[in-house]
């Protein structure tokens, strides 16, 4: 099962999406930062895997800059990698699981431990039907 984070790339620090700029977000070729980053990525038409040693992260790339990318993760230590590149480009991540940006400086706020407590109460959520 994946994780589905949102890089972003704004001059604004962004706490809450209903409250961003758009005038503020920098479009970005997220794309050429993976390759310059990752060692491994399969590209298959517009989709890309960037493999790990026990992680997993796809997306799509359509070549063009963007404000944003969503990324599906799979595996615990998939979001170390894109936390050590968003802090070298100025970028944040928005958790779409638990709805919260994650806090770069301390990223064990958020990360894969918090989305697996989502996602178990979720899956053991009781039914409404009556």
């Amino acid at each position: 099962m994946s994780w589905d984070i949102v890089l972003f790339n704004s001059s604004q620090k962004i706490t809450d999406l209903t409250d961003v700029n758009e005038n503020q977000l920098i479009p970005t070729s997220f794309t050429h930062a993976f390759e310059t980053h990752f060692k491994t990525i399969i590209k298959d038409g517009d989709h890309r895997e960037i493999k790990g040693d026990d992680f997993a992260i796809d997306y799509f790339d359509d070549g063009l800059p963007s404000t944003n990318i969503m990324l599906s993760l799979y595996g615990e230590s998939a979001i170390y990698p894109l936390i050590d590149l968003a802090l070298k480009n100025n970028w944040q991540i928005f958790d779409t699981g638990l709805g919260d940006m994650i806090d770069l400086k301390d990223p064990s706020r958020n990360g894969h431990q918090n989305f697996q407590t989502y996602l178990n109460g979720i899956l053991n959520k009781p039914s409404n039907s009556n």
